[in-house]
């Protein structure tokens, strides 16, 4: 017999300012983006954990409940199954679980799958097990989890996921805000590059091991442009927010993570008429946001990055957060 089953779903993320700033405990603004992540969890009645993943490249995926954590973990189980690990230190259990997943997006894109799938599976277990979390505690048990498989994270892609909506937030979840938004006019370009955040991240880090004032300055920057968009949106001043987020992009180059074709993307957007446009996330590649004031300036910006070789992204920003389906 097949035991009921809990099945919560969580957002992606998109960056909006303050990327690499944030990993030092600098404020940023990140949106939740309307592609999700599902995850279902039943009991099983052995002692095994078992995860179904495809979405993730997992399939059969099973292991004694002693053995959790140990060895090499295929990549698609890392987060969930240290999570669980962690979440049966908190509330030993004898029997083990099943775990199937079903994405909306394909981690190509760079909208946070694993921060996505963390928080949907822990939001299903605890669900499971009739534990009633705060958001704070389900980020702590999230981001500890991340801790585990990374050593280092700043947690804005599980605030995303957990809170929903657009976010001010300062690492780790010491202040989540939402900000007072309805809609957010922007449009978002592919370059076709998947990025190498860990890369971007070390490279960041050894910058700043060899020019300290200069990055420290740079941050500093970052972290006055974050909180000025913290008003224009708030006052959904777009043209504002498309100023800050040119200047916010040549902080980003300035730290060398932009790249030519995020650049290509970025300037034929201000040719087409946005006000502002930068990359968003690690840079590298991956994914760029330009403001809009209209509909037709939209379809104009959107038909300028498709000329330059991008793809639009169709996503639906300021999503809600996990849930329980």
């Amino acid at each position: 017999m097949i035991k009921p089953s809990i099945t919560s779903s969580a957002p992606g993320k998109l960056m909006l300012l303050g990327e690499h700033a944030v990993v030092y405990g600098h404020p940023c603004i990140v949106t939740a983006v309307d592609q999700r992540i599902q995850v279902s969890v039943r009991k099983n009645g052995v002692d095994v954990f078992h995860m179904d993943a495809p979405d993730l490249g997992l399939t059969a995926y099973s292991k004694t409940i002693c053995d959790l954590g140990k060895k090499e973990l295929p990549k698609g189980v890392r987060f969930v199954e240290l999570l669980y690990r962690r979440f049966l230190d908190q509330y030993p259990q004898k029997e083990g679980i099943v775990v199937t997943t079903k994405s909306d997006f394909a981690d190509t894109f760079g909208f946070g799958s694993s921060s996505a799938v963390t928080v949907a599976f822990a939001k299903a277990l605890t669900t499971l097990y009739n534990l009633n979390l705060t958001n704070k505690q389900l980020f702590d048990l999230c981001y500890q989890a991340v801790l585990d498989v990374q050593g280092v994270g700043s947690g804005f892609d599980l605030a995303a996921a957990i809170w929903g909506g657009t976010l001010y937030y300062i690492p780790p979840a010491k202040v989540v805000t939402k900000l007072k938004v309805n809609h957010l006019p922007l449009v978002v370009g592919y370059t076709g590059i998947k990025a190498d955040t860990p890369t971007l991240v070390r490279m960041v880090a050894g910058l700043k091991d060899t020019k300290p004032r200069l990055i420290t300055s740079i941050f500093k920057n970052i972290n006055h442009l974050v909180e000025a968009a913290v008003v224009s949106i708030n006052q959904s001043d777009w043209t504002g927010l498309g100023d800050l987020f040119n200047q916010n992009q040549q902080l980003l180059k300035q730290l060398g993570v932009s790249s030519t074709e995020l650049d290509r993307l970025i300037q034929s957007s201000l040719k087409a008429g946005s006000a502002g446009a930068k990359l968003s996330g690690a840079g590298g590649g991956d994914c760029m946001i330009a403001t809009y004031q209209y509909d037709q300036s939209k379809s104009h910006i959107e038909s300028a990055i498709t000329a330059v070789g991008g793809q639009v992204m169709p996503v639906v920003l300021n999503a809600p957060g996990v849930r329980v389906e």
